[in-house]
Order: C-alpha cells, then sequence, then structure tokens
C-alpha cells in the first residue's frame, strides 16, 4: 500500500487522533492532504474542530475532577499551572479561544482552566470558538501550503510521495522532540 492510499484510508482517523492530542502538525499535513485532493478540505477543518475541541474538553474535565492528583504526580507543572491562574483570572474568554496557539500551554492550559473557577459552560463556548478558528485556520495553511509548493516543481505529481513521505516524516520527529522536551521538563 502506498502513502497516498494510506491517507485516503486513514487519514481522517489519523488527523481526529493527531488533534485530540495536539493536533498543529496534524493539521498542516492534512490540508496539504486535502490540496492533494486525497482528502477533503471541509471534512480536515470539521474533524481538526471536533477533535481540538473534545481534547480541550477531556483535559479540562481531568484537571476540574483531578487537578491536585496532577499537581502532585507532576510537581514540576505547578510553575506553569501559576503562571497560568495570573492569566486566568485576568483574560479567561481570551485565553481559552487561545490556549491552542500558545506552544507550551496546548495540554497543561485547559488543565489548569480546569482546576480554576471558570465556568464549564463558559469554557465550552470558548473553547468550541477556539476550536473552529484553530481547525480552520491551520487547516487551511497547510491547503495553502501545497499551492505554495507548486510554484516550486514543474511537475508536482513527480515528487509528491516523496515529499509526502518527508513531510510525515518531519512532522514524526517533531513530534517525538516536543515529547521528550515536554517530559525532560516536567520530570
Amino acid at each position: 500500500m502506498n502513502y497516498p492510499s494510506l491517507i485516503e484510508h486513514y487519514g481522517y482517523f489519523a488527523l481526529l487522533a493527531g488533534t485530540l492530542l495536539e493536533g498543529e502538525t496534524m493539521l498542516v499535513l492534512a490540508g496539504f492532504a486535502a490540496f492533494q485532493g486525497y482528502l477533503e478540505l471541509h471534512w480536515v477543518i470539521v474533524i481538526a474542530l471536533f477533535g481540538g475541541f473534545l481534547g480541550d474538553q477531556i483535559y479540562f474535565w481531568i484537571g476540574r475532577r483531578h487537578g491536585a492528583w496532577v499537581l502532585s504526580r507532576f510537581p514540576r507543572l505547578m510553575p506553569v499551572v501559576e503562571r497560568a491562574d495570573l492569566l486566568i483570572a485576568r483574560f479567561h474568554e481570551l485565553l481559552i479561544v487561545g490556549i491552542r496557539f500558545l506552544y507550551g500551554f496546548r495540554t497543561v492550559g485547559p488543565l489548569a482552566l480546569g482546576m480554576s473557577s471558570v465556568l464549564a459552560w463558559r469554557f465550552m463556548l470558548f473553547n468550541l470558538l477556539g476550536a473552529a478558528i484553530w481547525a480552520a485556520g491551520i487547516g487551511t495553511a497547510g491547503y495553502l501550503f501545497g499551492n505554495a509548493l507548486t510554484l516550486f516543481f514543474n511537475d508536482f505529481k513527480k515528487v509528491e510521495e516523496g515529499l509526502l513521505a518527508t513531510m510525515l516524516f518531519l512532522g514524526f520527529i517533531v513530534w517525538i522532540w516536543r515529547r521528550y522536551r515536554f517530559k525532560r521538563r516536567f520530570k
């Protein structure tokens, strides 16, 4: 099975799984795959919106129900949570919408918001707004990235599989690197 058929068969599922966790890299790749015609851009945006929204809702409820345990298990999260608390007190609506755009806060932010006094329905409303902006913006950016690449290659179809494999590999490396930095920072 080649890369294009893998993307056509499992692309939406991989996008959902990726956006439940963090998802920027996966969403850019899905937008690029939509430009190539393997996925539909509107479904990429809808699935990313759903995955991003649901992932942050899960982290929020983990923070709400088990925040004290999480902090006792990972005490190095405390400074990040304390910084987030200061921001939450002043700008919780803007923070809820923008949290997914702040590197390092994508997972910890909703946890901290769950531990705060932010009402669950407020979080859900602004989280939905933020997920919609994020999914449409990043998904479209991936699509436009694919369009821009056609300007550099005369016959894009000839280099498509190699470029796609390179992008998947680089996305995987970025994911591993981010995981390593996160684990190293909070051990």
